[in-house]
């Protein structure tokens, strides 16, 4: 892989972003169209690409990752409908449990969302160990139209986690 990020970011580089960082840094920057800093969370649409291809879509630096950011739009389902699309050509990822908050001290900054990668259609997919985490600012009355439709996204594959825990 081939990209400017690899070369703005030096050898040993490691992105662990708190919860309260991506949501008020990273992701309140981006609906603002505000310059972030270092440039590491690429944007991507996230239903064009599976689970298992996004290392070539969304690695940052030389080593190979286990877990991957980056910015996305949500897709609605149905053009009227508020039902968000969460389909790619192999399978569907699927909420699991309840949203989490995000708080930045005593505020409520934005929500957590769990959901799991399964092959195949709804409902007999098949789950994969594919886990992401879509993050997204809690909404404002006066905020930005793109504030609700832009989120990021943290991906992992807990067969990739499992099998670096067992080398160490």
């Amino acid at each position: 892989m081939s990209s400017s990020i690899e070369n703005c970011v030096p050898p040993g580089f490691r992105f662990h972003p708190t919860d309260e960082e991506l949501v008020g840094y990273y992701l309140r920057k981006k609906v603002a169209s505000q310059k972030i800093d270092l440039d590491v969370i690429k944007e991507i649409d996230l239903y064009r690409i599976e689970p298992w291809d996004i290392q070539e879509h969304c690695g940052i630096g030389y080593e190979e990752q286990k877990e991957w950011y980056f910015f996305s739009h949500k897709d609605k389902k149905y053009p009227t409908g508020t039902r968000t699309n969460r389909a790619t050509m192999a399978g569907f990822w699927k909420a699991t449990g309840r949203d989490k908050a995000i708080y930045d001290k005593n505020k409520l900054i934005g929500m957590r969302k769990t959901l799991v990668f399964y092959k195949g259609r709804a409902p007999n997919g098949l789950k994969s160990d594919w886990i992401m985490h879509e993050y997204r600012l809690e909404s404002e009355e006066n905020g930005p139209p793109q504030a609700s439709t832009i989120t990021i996204t943290h991906i992992t594959s807990l067969l990739h986690l499992s099998v670096s825990r067992k080398i160490i």
